[in-house]
Order: C-alpha cells, then sequence, then structure tokens
C-alpha cells in the first residue's frame, strides 16, 4: 500500500506540473500577440484581400476563356500527333461540362496508311482543382461509352508500332538516370491517373495478326467511393472475367482480385506463341505503401493465387498444380538497381521461404538470387510440392527437419567468377516409408525398362540372371577409370554434385549465349536412368538432383553398387544398353577384356551413344578426329597413376578395331557429314575436363563441316602444346594411317591393275581427310 501511494502521489504531481505549463504557455502568447501592433494586422488583412481579388479576377478571365483554351490545346496535340507519330486524330466535338470536367464526343485515331487503331463515342474526363495547383493532375471522374482499340499486325505491319518509337530530344543533355527517382515519379503518375470515380461502358479490344484474333469487351467497369466492379467478355463466349476490390490511390492503398464465372481464368494469346498455359480460380494483388527517401523507393505489397496451373513443355510433361501460393513483397528500386528484398516472404501451403533477387544494371549487369527457408518440418516440405513436378516422390513419407540456402550471382563481366551453392541441410532427416518410387530396388535384380522418345524399349533383367550382366569387379579397370575420368573423376569423393563444375558450366553457357554443357555426375545420370523419364524438363532435372540427395545423404546405395548399376543400364548405342551388350557389340569380347584404347573409346560415346558408330571408318579403324580425345583421357588417367605414360600420345588409339561383323552397319559418310552429326548437341555433358579446365567439356574435337564456320584450335592446343606440334602430329597420324591401310589390303585373287586402283582410292581418302583439318586450321 505504501508503493501504490507513492506512485499516485508521484502521478498527481506530474499532471499539476503539466496542466501549470500549459497555462503558462497560453498566457505567454497571448502576451506576444499583445505586443505586435495593431497596423500590422491591417497590412496582414488588406495583402490578403489583394491575393483573393487578383485569384478571382484570374479565375474569371481562365473561365472565361477556358473554352478556346481548351480548342488552342487540342490544336497543338492534333499537330504534334501528325507531326511526330503519323496519327491521323480527329475529334467531332470538345467542351466543358461542370468547372473542371470535358467531355469529348466521336474521337478517332488512325495511323498514316493503316487499320484504324480507336474509335470512342463519348469520353468525360474531370480534375481535381487543388492538386492541380501543384502542378500534378490527379482525374476526379472518367466516364467511357462505347470504344473500340483495334490492335493489328498484317504481314509484319503492326498499326501500333508508334508506341514503340522515342522521338529524341537533341536539345536534351545527357545526364545519369536515377531509377529509384524514376520508378518514384512513374508510380505516382500511375496512382494519379486512377480517378476517384470511374463509368466505362461497352469498351472492345481486338487484336488480329497472321494467325491469332482475340477480343475482349469490357461491358462495364465501375468505380464508386474506391470500390471497383467490372465484368470483361473474352472472346465472345470463351470466359467471363472480373476485376474487384478496393482502390484508394491517394493513401497508396490498392486490393483487387482477378477470378471468372464458373470455371479457372485462362490467359489467352500466349499458349500459341510459347506453348505456356496460365490457369487459376483467382489472383489477388495488394498494394499497401510506398515510400522514397535516399534516392530509393520501396513498394510493398502482395500477391496471392489460388490453383494455379502452369503447362509448358521446358518445365514439365504435365500440368504443374500449385494450389495455394503467395508472396509478401518488398521491391526496392535503387540508383542502379532493382530488387527484391528478403524481408520478402514466399508462402507455399506449409511452408514459407525468404527470397532475395537482384539486378543490377552498372558498371556491369549483375545477376543475384537467394533463397533461405529456415528449419522446417522435412514432411512439410514434401507435402508442399506442386503437384506434376516430382511424380518419383509422390506419396512418400519422412520425418525430422531439412534447411535449404541457395545462393548464386553472376556478373556479367566477370563470368568465370560465378557464384553457385545450393545446400540442404537435415536434422535426424529419414525416410518412413517410399511413395510411388522405392529408392531402394537398386539394391537388389530388378527389370530395367529403357524408353526411346516416349516408347518402351525391351526390358533387361538387371542381375546375375542376364548373362551380359557384368559385375563391377568383371568390368575391365580401364573402362571404369576412362568413364569415370570422362564423366565423374571425384566419384568416390563427391556427395553426388560438383559445385565447381556446375558452376564452370553456367560460366560457359552464358559466354556462349546457349545451353552448352551440362553437370551431371554419374549419380545424377544413374538417377535419371534408373526412376525418371528421358524428358529434358526443368522439373525432371530438380526432381533428379533431390534423389541424389536422398540415396548418398541417407546411404541408400553403395557407391560401388551405383557404379555397377550404372554400367549395366546406361545406353552404349542404337538398342544397346549395358557394358556386357556393348563389348560384345563393338569388340566381340567381355567387359573384363577390354584394351586402354577400346576403353577410352567406349567413354567417348557415353553423351552421344547413337553416335557411336560414325567414329569409325568402313573398315573398322577409328577416324582421325579422335586422337585428341584419346591423348586428352590418357594424359588425365596417367596423372592419376591409373594407367602409364604413353610418350606418343596415343594411348591405345590405334590399335582398336570394330568387330568385323559391326563393320556393315558403318554409315558410308564423308568426313564433313560423319563430323556434323558427332558435333550436335549432347543430353548431358562430361565431368572429367570441366574439372582439369573451367572452359572445355570432355567432347572428341571434331572437324566441321567446311559449309559451317570453323573453330581454331583452342583448348587442345594449350593442354598439348602450340599450334605448330599439333599439326605435326596430325599430319603424322594420317600418314601413318595411310600406310597402315595400305600395308593392309588384301591382294587375294586381284590383279596389279585392282590393286593400284585401290591404293589410289585410299591415298584420294586420306587427302581429302588433310583438305578437312587443313581448313579447320589444325594441320
Amino acid at each position: 500500500m505504501p508503493l501504490v501511494a507513492f506512485v499516485s502521489l508521484q502521478f498527481s504531481l506530474v499532471l499539476r506540473n503539466q496542466t501549470l505549463m500549459q497555462r503558462i504557455t497560453t498566457q505567454h502568447i497571448k502576451a506576444r500577440l499583445q505586443q505586435v501592433h495593431p497596423k500590422y494586422y491591417r497590412i496582414a488583412g488588406i495583402v490578403a484581400g489583394v491575393l483573393l481579388v487578383i485569384l478571382l479576377i484570374g479565375g474569371y478571365i481562365a473561365y472565361s476563356k477556358r473554352e478556346s483554351i481548351l480548342q488552342h490545346e487540342l490544336t497543338k496535340i492534333t499537330l504534334k500527333a501528325k507531326r511526330d507519330y503519323n496519327l491521323d486524330l480527329k475529334i467531332a466535338s470538345a467542351r466543358f461540362v461542370g468547372l473542371a470536367t470535358v467531355e469529348f464526343k466521336d474521337i478517332t485515331i488512325v495511323p498514316e496508311g493503316k487499320d484504324s487503331l480507336l474509335h470512342i463515342d463519348r469520353f468525360q474526363v474531370g480534375i481535381k482543382i487543388f492538386p492541380l495547383l501543384f502542378g500534378k493532375v490527379k482525374l476526379a471522374d472518367v466516364g467511357l461509352q462505347n470504344g473500340h482499340l483495334n490492335l493489328t499486325n498484317l504481314n509484319g505491319v503492326k498499326n501500333f508500332d508508334f508506341i514503340f518509337k522515342h522521338k529524341k530530344d537533341t536539345t536534351d543533355t545527357p545526364h545519369k538516370m536515377n531509377l529509384g527517382e524514376l520508378a518514384n515519379n512513374w508510380f505516382n503518375e500511375v496512382l494519379y491517373k486512377i480517378p476517384d470515380n470511374l463509368n466505362l461502358t461497352n469498351f472492345l479490344i481486338t487484336y488480329n495478326s497472321d494467325s491469332t484474333h482475340a477480343k475482349v469487351l469490357a461491358k462495364e467497369a465501375i468505380i464508386d467511393g474506391g470500390k471497383l466492379t467490372s465484368t470483361l467478355i473474352v472472346n465472345d463466349t470463351l470466359a467471363t472475367w472480373h476485376f474487384a476490390g478496393t482502390l484508394h490511390p491517394s493513401n497508396k492503398d490498392i486490393d483487387i482480385k482477378w477470378y471468372a464465372d464458373g470455371k479457372p481464368v485462362e490467359i489467352p494469346f500466349i499458349p500459341e506463341k510459347y506453348k505456356l498455359k496460365i490457369a487459376f480460380d483467382s489472383f489477388n494483388a495488394k498494394l499497401t505503401n510506398e515510400t522514397t527517401g535516399g534516392g530509393e523507393t520501396q513498394i510493398n505489397g502482395s500477391w496471392a493465387v489460388q490453383n494455379l496451373v502452369i503447362n509448358q513443355p521446358a518445365l514439365a510433361s504435365a500440368d504443374i498444380v500449385v494450389p495455394d501460393g503467395s508472396i509478401d513483397a518488398n521491391v526496392v528500386v535503387g540508383e542502379n538497381f532493382v530488387s527484391l528484398d528478403s524481408a520478402s516472404t514466399i508462402h507455399l501451403k506449409k511452408i514459407t521461404a525468404h527470397p532475395f533477387v537482384k539486378y543490377t544494371l552498372n558498371p556491369s549487369k549483375i545477376y543475384a538470387l537467394k533463397l533461405t527457408t529456415g528449419w522446417l518440418n522435412a514432411q512439410d516440405i514434401f507435402d508442399s510440392f506442386p503437384r506434376g513436378i516430382f511424380d518419383a516422390l509422390d506419396g512418400i513419407q519422412v520425418s525430422g527437419k531439412l534447411n535449404y540456402a541457395f545462393n548464386f550471382n553472376l556478373d556479367t563481366a566477370q563470368p568465370d567468377s560465378v557464384q553457385f551453392d545450393s545446400r540442404l541441410d537435415r536434422d535426424n532427416f529419414r525416410v518412413v516409408k517410399y511413395g510411388k518410387t522405392d529408392l531402394t530396388k537398386l539394391n537388389a535384380d530388378f527389370v530395367y525398362t529403357p524408353y526411346e522418345k516416349g516408347q518402351p524399349m525391351p526390358p533387361r533383367e538387371i542381375g546375375p540372371s542376364n548373362p551380359d550382366y557384368t559385375p563391377l569387379d568383371q568390368i575391365a579397370p580401364d573402362l571404369r577409370n576412362a568413364v569415370m575420368t570422362a564423366e565423374d573423376p571425384t566419384f568416390y569423393k563427391n556427395n553426388g554434385f560438383v559445385e565447381r563444375t556446375l558452376r564452370a558450366s553456367i560460366a560457359t553457357d552464358f559466354k556462349t549465349k546457349k545451353f552448352k554443357r551440362g553437370g551431371s555426375t554419374i549419380s545424377m545420370q544413374l538417377v535419371k536412368n534408373a526412376y525418371l523419364s528421358r524428358e529434358k524438363t526443368l522439373a525432371r532435372k530438380i526432381e533428379e538432383t533431390l534423389i541424389v540427395w536422398m540415396i548418398i545423404n541417407n546411404n541408400i546405395m553403395t557407391k560401388n553398387r551405383m557404379l555397377e548399376v550404372y554400367f549395366n543400364i546406361i545406353e552404349w548405342g542404337p538398342n544397346v544398353y549395358g557394358i556386357g551388350e556393348a563389348a560384345r557389340y563393338y569388340f566381340g569380347k567381355s567387359p573384363a577384356n577390354l584394351t586402354l584404347g577400346e576403353s577410352i573409346y567406349l567413354a567417348s560415346i557415353v553423351p552421344k551413344p547413337k553416335a557411336g558408330l560414325y567414329y569409325f571408318e568402313p573398315d573398322g579403324t577409328l577416324r582421325p578426329n579422335l586422337i585428341n580425345y584419346f591423348g586428352l583421357i590418357g594424359k588425365l588417367m596417367a596423372g592419376q597413376y591409373l594407367t602409364k605414360v604413353d610418350t606418343s600420345g596415343s594411348y591405345g588409339f590405334y590399335e582398336v578395331r570394330l568387330k568385323e561383323s559391326t563393320r556393315s552397319r558403318v554409315a558410308r559418310v564423308d568426313s564433313a557429314q560423319a563430323n556434323k552429326i558427332l558435333n550436335a548437341n549432347t543430353d548431358e555433358d562430361a565431368l572429367g575436363v570441366v574439372n582439369t579446365t573451367t572452359q572445355q567439356s570432355t567432347q572428341p574435337t571434331t572437324q566441321q563441316s567446311t559449309t559451317e564456320p570453323v573453330k581454331k584450335p583452342g583448348f587442345f592446343q594449350r593442354l598439348f602444346g602450340k599450334k605448330d606440334s599439333v599439326a605435326v602430329k596430325n599430319k603424322k597420324m594420317i600418314d601413318d594411317e595411310e600406310k597402315m591401310r595400305i600395308q593392309n589390303i588384301d591382294t587375294a585373287g586381284k590383279t596389279n591393275k585392282q590393286i593400284r586402283q585401290e591404293k589410289r582410292q585410299i591415298k584420294d581418302e586420306e587427302d581429302a581427310k588433310r583438305k578437312a583439318l587443313k581448313a579447320a586450321g589444325i594441320l
């Protein structure tokens, strides 16, 4: 009680002192005002009165002259449209109705020599007076009845291309553009153009091109007291859309919902052009605030979608369905960048994640992307995957927690310094029950059914019951080492991924402006072949990565078992699967008896198995364009003490001979045709040489067709020596090949003339090869 009494006493003293200070302040102000001489009050009143009279006179003059001012401005606009954009603008009548509202009738815009662009029967626009005093045009009321915007793109002629033509003002002085200020100005311009009240009826928008015809009729759109309602009819009877919500642009508060009557909203036009289908039940967009300061503009809002459906062949083979997704976004625009701040939050069913995206324009373009989830229940993550992307993991049950972090940064001025880091940490994570696909099935005998272009090939039993099945210890060490050197040199050390290789692949793909190299390890290739389809989609690649992570981090298979299955299921040629079939198909022997040269050859065709026979001449010898590959792989193997150093650099190249019964299948094509086939892009690129250099893949070098641009030798020259030394080796190789072929001519039963003709034919063929090599700049 004493404490309560003490507090009450202190509080009453504070209130009394505050009241006393207010009385003193009020008395002080009155005293100061009484000291002002009355004449100053009279002067202030006179000045205010004069200003009011001037304002009234100016307002009267402007009001009385407003019609002539309006017509004068319309004339200027009409002339400018004609002069700058070749547009014929006509307005039948324009007049003021009310204090600040203008009514236009029969507006038409026709680009010179093109289809009519716009016609409006009646258009009314009113502006607010007070913002106008500060130079800002804020719409108060807008009315539009019966309009038609006609967009055409026929035979390459657009009637709206003037939109993209910016007339440069030669009097402008160059200045550095601040994106933050530009964004703030643009944003506020848009907000100020949203009227307080809108009454729009029957406004038709049509688009006609040589292949596409579409129309949208805005039957009505009304804004009344900040409440938006609208009805849009798409392609007559295809769909009826609605935009509804609240609009308070002065408070920077906007909340709009987009939905359709009786069915999902389907975005038109894009399926035909981009093979992309987008549909959803509803889409909500919300703006909560916009602030600017320090040269930066920050926009806060959110976007939410219900039952989003996406279908695009490059993404997934089936529909991707997101039942419930949203993002609370903080967009920041600075002097030279645009970013999605890390305070943003993505919501996907049961999980959340924090993205960071930044695009910097100068002094060089920089792309940055980060994503973090924090620790989440593992089952919630698997339950939240969109339907249609991870079919093999459908129905899986897991326990424990997972934490994902992704970091990507690419400076286009320094692509070789690209940052790429993707990590999924686990805490007591384990698989409780497998769903659609049992990831442990490869630990026992199983049936493997390969697919080609979506069609099943004859199934193979992967186990001892199949005579072509080959245990790992019965595969020649040279073959094991050659394939791992070419495809995944750190197979036994890595965790299924080689981030250095992925970074090198990204850099190469960026510099060549095309997808030239992949980054698949043996683990990833195994998962692709054993569990997934062969389709080339982003969803398949992500699913492949996740399954590899689960196999490695849960010790589902040993590395030896993975390698053994890999050798027994991958494709080595047309309908040739498994190393047992491949060794007999190409060389008529078991995998245990393969030589070093045969092993390096088989390693070379792993990325491109169907083209394997094109590396052979009709007589069963290898084409000379493979010699550098042999030297490269052989040298790498010797550097790891996996084989002896070959001072000639051939590493068994000249001893390789295709099985005689298979030679009849070798296509009799010239070097240029064979090289064109062999130079075609592969599905997956190798990792071996990628780990040695960040610029080249392990694909064999081939001369290019003389009808295509040729590339000067680069990587192989740097690896083996200068251009002259490479040319000497290539010349010696062809000379040796020519001698060998002549010496091996079967003279039995042939006349001298026939033998001379055969020798001449060999010399002509070898001369043609010399010319092709010389044209390619490597001889």
